[in-house]
């Protein structure tokens, strides 16, 4: 292995996290058997990145729509935040590490305002191994593990919808 390889390995296994992130709602409808994926990210990843990387592995091609984060404590994430609320911040300025997330942690991630996908999410892990999970640590947020029935975000079952 060269240097570059070993510098790389040497990610701290406990700098990195599973997520698991079940769709619950979106459209009005809530899903009987809902679909989900286990995310593996890094405390260095923003938040923003997390809701890129959900959006796409539940298909997402229309990402123009707004995201939002909700935590336990009140706090909510979009992109910019608001100068109206302090409680709002900014989730291309959030890193993960900033939110001490650990094992059993639960929050909220909401895909387009409107059509409001809900999803639930749970750190299953605060101590993954990017290797062991992707091979190498990712970029970013990535999924490494999913099931169910991905539902169209503008509920088109049809291309001549």
């Amino acid at each position: 292995m060269d240097e570059a390889a070993l510098k790389a390995r040497r990610v701290k296994v406990g700098s990195w996290i599973s997520i698991r992130v079940v769709l619950l709602s979106g459209m009005g409808e809530e899903f009987e058997q809902p679909p989900g994926r286990v995310m593996v990210a890094s405390n260095g990843h923003m938040l923003a990145r997390l809701a890129g990387a959900i959006d796409q592995a539940f298909g997402r091609w229309d990402i123009s729509h707004l995201h939002a984060f909700r935590f336990e404590d009140g706090t909510t994430f979009m992109p910019g935040g608001s100068e109206f609320d302090a409680n709002v911040r900014d989730s291309k300025r959030t890193r993960l590490a900033s939110l001490g997330l650990e094992t059993g942690a639960t929050f909220e991630y909401v895909f387009d305002l409107g059509d409001n996908w809900l999803h639930a999410c749970t750190v299953e892990a605060a101590d993954v191994d990017p290797w062991k999970e992707w091979g190498e640590p990712p970029p970013g947020p990535v999924p490494v593990w999913g099931w169910g029935a991905l539902p169209d975000q503008c509920g088109r079952t049809t291309p001549d919808d």
